[in-house]
């Protein structure tokens, strides 16, 4: 995992660039748990969230094959914000859950293309897709270091 962290941080040195993955990395996770939560699910198979949950469980293991610290600390953070998006979803419905998840997800967007045009580089998921799981654990690694852990 180190590898991974290693050439994320060659693209993210400006701290404008780092600010603005700090906000908006966990808003595009959250986009992307929120918008598959709300693709409808046959009622044999499951419940609302059954989609995002499946593919969280295959990040999840990605991250665990990776780094088990990572793993366990993005389980906690992923669990966390599938409760808040079960929430929304509660109180705002599917509809109106997936249009804020949209809008949120186009402005945390434009957020890391800007931070990307301050830094001089272009985002690393260009050059392998993988690097859209790397940020998150990137961030987690920092917030581990940060604490200690």
């Amino acid at each position: 995992m180190q590898h991974w962290l290693d050439s994320y941080s060659n693209d993210h040195q400006h701290p404008t660039n780092r600010l603005l993955h700090w906000i908006c990395v966990p808003l595009i996770v959250w986009c992307a748990i929120a918008l598959m939560w709300t693709i409808p699910v046959p009622p044999m198979i499951g419940r609302p969230g059954f989609w995002a949950v499946a593919a969280l469980v295959l990040a999840f293991a990605w991250y665990w094959k990776q780094s088990h610290r990572l793993g366990a600390a993005l389980l906690i953070a992923l669990a966390v914000l599938c409760v808040l998006t079960e929430f929304a979803y509660r109180q705002l419905g599917p509809s109106t859950l997936r249009l804020t998840a949209v809008a949120v997800f186009v402005v945390a967007w434009i957020g890391q293309f800007v931070g990307h045009a301050i830094e001089g580089r272009r985002p690393s998921f260009l050059t392998d897709l993988a690097y859209l799981l790397v940020g998150p654990a990137w961030l987690m690694d920092k917030l581990l270091r940060r604490v200690g852990i």
